[in-house]
């Protein structure tokens, strides 16, 4: 467990957390809520979509990070593999942006999606933010000091005592085909969703929204701020390999994680996670 008094950052003041706070909820309303079903999209190398709010989102968050807290580097989804190893590489620490996490879903009017801003020191996630625009929520967490919903205390719990009664946020298209069809057709829990912003699928966990979560290969900047706010609400996570799912390294990881310690661990039993 890192000590948190080991890492200095000037978000153990809550004058600047509040600041940073505000500033992305303005920005993420001015820059995506505002365009919500009124943008078109355009497709990347990779496949996945971008929108006009990606690209002003991640510009105009640059900016303002760069204004008020300029020894980081920053390390945007948009940003090109160049900047992002640059970025990732500064010793005194990187931003981690992803400007629209669910562009998908907000290219065809889905209200799920998120703006998500993470502060990475030593290979060491230190402060998270993943505010949903559509909800008006605000998930929030600083390592050491808890995770919060609005402002208000968030643990991860559920009243669900075994893998059968649970919910399960599950991205099957990133699995393996083996896996995928063990859990088609061996289904261990209750339900399943996929809701499309991978940011959100952590956070949610942490508010018990789903007890169990899986994905097969999500980027740093998906991952990094969602993973912290359930670190610090009290739940747990591994990656397929039983591994931290967080690296400092731009690639690709696998996530398992869920609410509680004794669901975490039937759900690794049945994934067979050793």
């Amino acid at each position: 467990m890192t000590n948190p008094n080991t890492l200095s950052h000037p978000f153990k003041q809550e004058a600047e957390w509040q600041k940073l706070q505000t500033g992305i909820v303005a920005l993420a309303k001015t820059e995506v809520l505002a365009r919500f079903e009124q943008v078109g999209a355009e497709e990347k190398d990779d496949g996945s979509l971008l929108t006009e709010a990606d690209t002003e989102m991640q510009k105009q968050t640059q900016q303002f990070l760069a204004q008020n807290w300029p020894q980081y580097a920053f390390l945007g989804e948009e940003s090109s593999s160049e900047e992002q190893e640059a970025a990732m590489n500064r010793d005194t620490g990187c931003w981690i942006l992803d400007p629209v996490d669910g562009t998908s879903n907000f290219a065809i009017g889905i209200p799920v999606y998120s703006v998500s801003l993470a502060l990475m020191i030593q290979g060491k996630l230190v402060a998270g933010l993943v505010y949903d625009p559509s909800r008006d929520e605000m998930f929030s967490a600083r390592i050491g000091q808890g995770a919060q919903l609005n402002g208000k205390p968030l643990i991860a719990n559920t009243p669900k005592q075994s893998l059968k009664q649970c919910s399960g946020i599950i991205d099957f298209k990133r699995l393996s085909a083996e896996l995928a069809t063990k859990i088609a057709t061996q289904c261990p829990y209750s339900s399943q969703r996929s809701f499309g912003s991978v940011c959100l699928d952590w956070c949610w966990i942490a508010a018990g929204r789903g007890q169990v979560y899986l994905h097969g290969a999500q980027n740093i900047w998906d991952y990094a701020a969602g993973w912290l706010v359930l670190e610090e609400a009290g739940g747990y996570s591994c990656d397929l390999n039983n591994e931290s799912v967080v690296v400092a390294k731009v690639i690709k990881r696998s996530a398992v994680a869920a609410t509680t310690k004794p669901l975490f661990e039937e759900w690794r039993n049945y994934l067979e996670i050793k």
